[in-house]
């Protein structure tokens, strides 16, 4: 008997049952009150056991012999990247009656062993055991006995050829992920036997065009990788609709295709990094029309004219490719389809940003990070009215356009923004805006992300943004901000996550203080970790251990705190804290007046 788990919706996560499932997962004390009660969780619907199981991880309040208390009413479990999972959790999970999906990816202390515990398991349909690296041949021979396997994923483990060539053995396998192993045409030759696999990853393998020819004989074949691979060819595969050929030399995608037989319909391909000579003879067989996702990143592309007969693409990335202003005309083709255009790290300034202009109109996510646009593109984006990702960091633009003349009048460049109506997330790291050039932005109360990193940012830009009222996640890098100034501070209500990291002049007392009166925002910078849980760790580690460590942990961070950003020198670190506490009452740091055009003295 199999149970499925029926996911919770908003209304019952938010009512009485979600307020029990909080009070059950508070702490270590309420946990320990119900769980004597075993009765009551086995008859426990398998939805509810597995949020409350989830929510007991995510808090760290789990420990092998609490396990055994959801053996009747947990069909799925996620323990992924949890180190301290080992052969006792396995045992426990082992005597799970309905267990169907387990994932244990990237628990370090898996290993041969551990498996033996899922042995003949006939409810397991799904087992994820990827990045566990003390995982060998051995190990994965306990997984051979599961009839009715379906999903395994072993990805970057310790697999020879020997232990790939088992796997033929398990004839329901529909997905398996064979990631970073030693894949070979031999290995790849016995696999021909699963004439259920749909999805096949085989990454990073040793397989050559003579190997690829055998996935022909995986007709069902929907997900295909061979990304890192020496494969240059891939032969005709009906039913495929996603295909990665990252950083290979590509020759031709569905070669051996018939003149007048229909290639596959194709909705996926991923070439990020590619050698391609002749980008048209690579897609000869490939049906453009079908494409709604492309990724040609870091890849040899001079030429883009084939992206003009991909009329139904919806998410394009060129980024780090040779597109600029004069040969960005076939985007301008794709029109109604296109939602998401990332042209990071390529030479395109405002003047062809300015060609798109009106031939995108359900464009949402725009990336134009370490690209050479300024100030002049903003009323260029501001008339993509349906935008609700912008990422500006690393350009030219400042905020501020000073008049022709020697006028000290300026405007405010930001303000195009505030067209954008549908804005929820605007990165402008590594910029030179300066607080009165980013008070528009302040007024865009549908953001729910806001990334700022400048020197020249102070506490007026902090307290500038509590009118944010949706804003979840702000960040104020590298600014000028002080105690004071974080004290004061009226977080938005809706706030979950400061970051404040590179302000030197917030001090570790402040931010113990200031994440005491606000304990549902998680603060990020230098001198501050999260405090742990009670309960915090498994097994032997306990609270006082962690709170130790902890103090260690804070102790290292003061040491190292005077480290240099990564993309420039920080000059500040040239002065004392003295000295910089001194420019707390200089001009730069004091409010300005009501009028948002005023100009910064100049020095």
């Amino acid at each position: 008997m199999e149970i499925q788990s029926q996911p919770l919706d908003q209304e019952e996560m938010g009512g009485l049952i979600g307020l029990c499932i909080d009070a059950a997962t508070k702490n270590s004390e309420s946990v320990e009150k119900w769980r004597r009660q075993r009765r009551t969780l086995e008859r426990m619907p398998t939805h509810l056991g597995e949020v409350v199981l989830q929510r007991l991880l995510s808090r760290k309040l789990v420990y092998p012999s609490l396990l055994e208390i959801f053996q009747h009413c947990v069909g799925s479990i996620n323990l992924r990247g949890e180190n301290l999972v080992d052969a006792e959790w396995m045992a426990y999970l082992g005597a799970y009656r309905y267990l169907h999906s387990i994932n244990v990816s990237g628990c370090r202390g898996i290993n041969n062993s551990s498996l033996w515990a899922l042995t003949g398991m006939d409810t397991l349909k799904e087992v994820d055991i990827s990045r566990c690296s003390k995982l060998t041949d051995a190990g994965i021979v306990h997984l051979l006995s599961i009839s009715k396997l379906e999903k395994l994923f072993v990805s970057q483990t310790g697999l020879t050829e020997k232990g790939i060539i088992q796997l033929s053995s398990l004839r329901k396998l529909s997905v398996l992920d064979l990631g970073g192993l030693p894949v070979t045409d031999l290995a790849l030759s016995s696999l021909q036997v699963l004439t259920k696999l749909e999805y096949l990853d085989i990454w990073g393998s040793k397989i050559s065009d003579g190997g690829a020819a055998v996935l022909k004989m995986f007709s069902k074949l929907n997900f295909l990788n061979v990304a890192w691979t020496n494969v240059t060819k891939v032969p005709h595969l009906p039913n495929l609709t996603c295909l990665n050929m990252s950083n290979c030399t590509i020759h031709s995608i569905f070669e051996g295709l018939a003149d007048r037989e229909e290639g596959p319909h194709l909705r996926k391909l991923l070439l990020s990094g590619a050698t391609l000579s002749d980008i048209n003879d690579a897609l000869l067989h490939v049906e453009p029309r079908h494409i709604f996702f492309l990724n040609v990143s870091q890849s040899t592309l001079q030429d883009f004219e084939f992206l003009g007969n991909m009329t139904a693409l919806e998410h394009l990335d060129l980024s780090f490719t040779r597109i600029r202003d004069n040969n960005i005309s076939p985007i301008l083709l794709l029109g109604e389809s296109l939602r998401y255009l990332n042209l990071s790290n390529t030479r395109l300034t405002s003047t062809g940003l300015g060609l798109l202009v009106g031939n995108l109109p359900h464009i949402e996510s725009l990336l134009l990070t370490h690209t050479g646009v300024d100030d002049s593109a903003l009323s260029y984006i501001s008339t993509m009215e349906s935008l609700k990702v912008l990422d500006l960091s690393n350009t030219n633009i400042k905020g501020l356009h000073y008049l022709v003349g020697h006028s000290p009048d300026q405007i405010l460049t930001l303000v195009e923004l505030q067209n954008l109506k549908h804005l929820e997330r605007l990165d402008l790291e590594e910029t030179q805006i300066r607080d009165e050039a980013v008070l528009p932005l302040f007024g865009m109360l549908g953001l729910k992300s806001l990334s700022l990193k400048s020197d020249f940012l102070t506490d007026i830009s902090l307290h500038a943004s509590s009118s944010l009222v949706n804003l979840k996640f702000l960040g104020i890098r590298g600014a000028v901000l002080t105690d004071a100034g974080l004290q004061t501070f009226n977080p938005p209500p809706m706030l979950e996550i400061l970051d404040l990291r590179d302000c030197w002049l917030v001090t570790a007392d402040v931010l113990l203080a200031f994440c005491e009166r606000h304990p549902r925002i998680v603060v990020k910078h230098e001198q501050y970790q999260r405090p742990v849980q009670d309960l915090y760790a498994f097994g032997n580690f306990s609270a006082t251990g962690a709170s130790k460590a902890m103090q260690l942990r804070s102790k290292k961070t003061k040491t190292s705190c005077g480290v240099g950003r990564e993309s420039f020198a920080d000059e500040r670190l040239r002065y004392t804290r003295e000295e910089l506490l001194e420019l707390e009452f200089s001009p730069w740091s004091r409010a300005l007046p009501s009028n948002s055009g005023a100009v910064m003295p100049k020095m």
